[in-house]
Order: structure tokens, then sequence, then C-alpha cells
């Protein structure tokens, strides 16, 4: 199994209501695809403008991130904002971290 780079991540709206889980080869390139969908219906992310990123992990290999993307999609609202707190206790957006 080859090493890459996978990120699981968690992206919020400009509110902090929404939460978001996803996986990516290219964070910089998904939080633009995020922003650029903004208020678009089709998808979730775009339906309610999360595009803010405030919480995220690297993973060397497809399969981990994959799993654990489906893991922390499977839990409850609290048990994710205690994940989020754990790195970003100040619920900071750190996309400018990212694509800086």
């Amino acid at each position: 199994m080859s090493e890459y780079a996978f990120y699981v991540y968690i992206v919020t709206n400009p509110e902090k209501t929404v939460l978001y889980t996803g996986m990516t080869n290219d964070l910089v390139r998904r939080l633009q695809e995020h922003y650029e969908s903004r208020g678009q219906p089709q998808t979730f992310a775009g339906k309610y403008y999360c595009h803010r990123l405030i919480y995220w992990e690297h993973h060397r290999y497809v399969r981990n991130a994959i799993s654990r993307e489906k893991e922390i999609k499977g839990w409850r609202r609290e048990k994710k904002i205690e994940l989020i707190k754990s790195m970003n206790p100040d619920w900071r957006f750190l996309n400018d971290e990212i694509q800086s």
C-alpha cells in the first residue's frame, strides 16, 4: 500500500451552527471547492454554506482516512465538538493557515 497525504476535515458555516465532515487528498483545493459551492442546494456543504475549516487531521493511507471519516460522521454532534475543541478550542477558522 502506497503512502500519500489524505486529510479528514470538518468545516462549518460562518455562524458555526452546521458541521460537515469530509475526506480529501488535497485540502487546499477541497476548501476552495466548498467556498465556490456556497449557497448551492445540490450539496449539503453548499446548501448550508459550510466552507470554514475548523478541524483537520492528516493520514498517510487512504483506507485509514476513509475509515476515520466514516467514524466521525457517525458521531453525535457533542462528540464532534469535543474533537474540534481538542485541536481548536476557540473554533478559529483555519482556512488561511492551510492555504498559505
